[in-house]
């Protein structure tokens, strides 16, 4: 039998800073060549695990271990991080903090460099991954010239130059757009294929990561392994359910029609497959019943209008060509589109970080280019960046979260009131007296969230709000944003999640490449072949599953199953 390139033999961890363990009592082998996909809650122990397997515990995070760790047939607190380095090649979910060079180019040739490899070859090499990663075109770019699925890309291709024996992916598909998620997943695979070398997944978007199979499926809650099991047996039960993670959503809308699912169904994929003829009975039935139940609420009053905007960040280059788009008062809308179409920097230009180059934006009939500074745009327009630690100035959670109130000369006991009520709401009251630098990546952008939700603006922007975040604290983050949305707030998120956007935006806004492609409801976007294609989006697995069962009305289908989630409170 093969020998295991990792193996955790009772192994447990605990973090200095912490008061009790993190990991429990860990058993997990991964073999060369299998492909691992590790799930669970934020908290739940998988970014820890792999910070033990890419060496970042023990010399980056130090702690106290019990029982047995090896990678590689070498215990990582008796080796070195480069020497693991050469074991275990790392994509990190902060891509920010991943770079090195000051150009594409050159993060990707630090490996090489460091190994002395020709330079003739050394380019060659950097050239061939990065067109493999299609970067190749930004190999002369600044690292924050990218956007953040461009930045994943580049993270990717700088690990692909080392020959590893595994690949650790630590949320590869955070920032990317739902057709280059795919992509990744592809790619991750074609490199699998290539190498031989393990694959393991830490990923929350479950259903995008199973675009291609994997082996096995661990399951984590509250540092232990609840699950260790083929894909198909995992997802015919109701573990991932029962433990806070969203399953594929054509297993959902499968259960809503009272069809049992099974492993002799192959759930693994939409695609795979193997409906009965009294399955698809079930599902038509389901969709007749939920039919009345489709409408459309009414929009209020302009808040938010655009007109003929035009930028870019050099003359030669526009990042958005005449754009023009209205919000109305109470609305919750999405904003999505390819990698690098122009969305994050239409949200800049709206609170006043960039000055447009032609056209106007105007908040509640007022232009806003006749002199208002950011700080003034702010009172009324609140602005979460997709980066957190580009937001965060204070050590402590609590003091970040309260600075916009103190700042505002709240009294102290209102601002403590509406800081306890937003921290609880974000799932971060726990932690309150915390330091921000013991939080995971996915509790920074949840601090992010509450800093701007606390000073209640006009008009809430999100770039990217569920990132990092598990089923269970993305339901809370929107679900109070829905609350919100209902005491009259109005919402622009702009998002790679299409469940997001089905589930709480009734409308979307599509951009590519600088240029709004379409401004229509969310439903209809993801039922349109021809819009999902240019915007870089991929059909929902609702739309394949309503064409397999003989549904010729997709984009009604997915409306059905999204308002019963809603009356259901799912």
């Amino acid at each position: 039998m093969a020998t295991p390139i990792i193996s955790f033999q009772d192994y447990g961890f605990q973090y200095m800073a912490q008061s009790a363990p993190t990991l429990h009592h860990i058993n997990l082998d991964i073999y060369p060549g299998e492909k691992v996909l590790i799930a669970g809650t934020s908290g739940s122990g998988k970014s820890t695990i792999g910070s033990c397997i890419n060496g970042l515990i023990p010399f980056a995070y130090p702690g106290r271990k019990t029982g047995r760790l090896l990678v590689g047939g070498k215990e990582p607190d008796k080796s070195s991080i480069f020497e693991l380095s050469h074991t275990v090649g790392t994509v990190l979910q902060d891509t920010d903090g991943q770079f090195i060079g000051l150009t594409v180019g050159e993060d990707i040739a630090f490996a090489p460099e460091n190994n002395c490899v020709p330079q003739d070859e050394m380019k060659e090499l950097v050239e061939r991954v990065a067109k493999l990663v299609d970067i190749d075109h930004h190999l002369e770019y600044a690292p924050h010239e990218l956007s953040g699925g461009q930045k994943q890309r580049v993270s990717l291709a700088g690990v692909m130059v080392e020959d590893v024996k595994a690949l650790l992916f630590d949320e590869p598909l955070a920032n990317l757009d739902p057709a280059a998620g795919r992509t990744t997943i592809e790619l991750i695979d074609m490199v699998h294929e290539r190498t031989g070398a393990a694959v393991i997944i830490i990923e929350h978007r479950l259903e995008d990561v199973l675009w291609r199979s994997m082996d096995r499926i661990v399951l984590m809650d509250e540092g232990q392994i609840i699950a260790d099991m083929p894909v198909a047996k995992l997802l015919a039960g109701r573990a991932l359910i029962e433990h806070g993670i969203r399953e594929p959503l054509y297993l959902t809308a499968l259960r809503y029609a009272g069809v049992e699912i099974d492993e002799e169904m192959h759930p693994e994929h939409v695609e795979k497959l193997r409906l009965t003829e009294e399955h698809r009975a079930k599902v038509r039935g389901w969709y007749q019943s939920q039919k009345s139940h489709v409408g459309h609420g009414q929009a209020g009053e302009e808040l938010l209008r655009v007109e003929r905007l035009e930028f870019g960040y050099t003359p030669e280059r526009r990042t958005l060509q005449d754009v023009s788009f209205t919000i109305r008062k109470g609305e919750m809308v999405s904003i999505v589109g390819r990698n690098g179409a122009g969305k994050s920097t239409l949200a800049k230009l709206i609170c006043g970080f960039e000055q447009p180059l032609a056209g106007s934006i105007c908040m509640g009939g007022r232009n806003l280019g006749g002199g208002d500074t950011i700080k003034e745009r702010a009172a009324s327009i609140g602005y979460v960046m997709q980066n957190p630690n580009q937001m965060i100035s204070k050590p402590m959670i609590w003091d970040e979260v309260e600075m916009a109130l103190v700042q505002s000369g709240m009294p102290r006991e209102e601002r403590q009131t509406r800081v306890e009520e937003t921290l609880r709401v974000c799932g971060l009251y726990p932690f309150r007296h915390w330091p921000v630098s013991a939080l995971s990546f996915g509790q920074k952008k949840r601090v992010t969230i509450a800093s701007i939700l606390v000073q209640r603006p006009r008009l809430i922007i999100l770039d990217e709000p569920t990132a990092g975040q598990d089923y269970r604290h993305y339901t809370e983050i929107m679900d109070f944003l829905k609350e919100l949305n209902g005491q009259g707030y109005t919402i622009l998120m702009i998002t790679h999640d299409m469940h997001l956007m089905l589930e709480y935006t009734p409308r979307a806004i599509v951009f590519s490449e600088g240029r709004l492609l379409a401004d229509t409801t969310a439903a209809r976007v993801l039922n349109d072949p021809d819009l999902v294609r240019a915007a870089n989006l991929k059909e929902t697995s609702l739309y394949t599953l309503s064409m397999a069962c003989g549904i010729d009305e997709p984009q009604t289908f997915t409306e059905c199953f999204i308002g019963y989630e809603q009356r259901e409170g799912r």
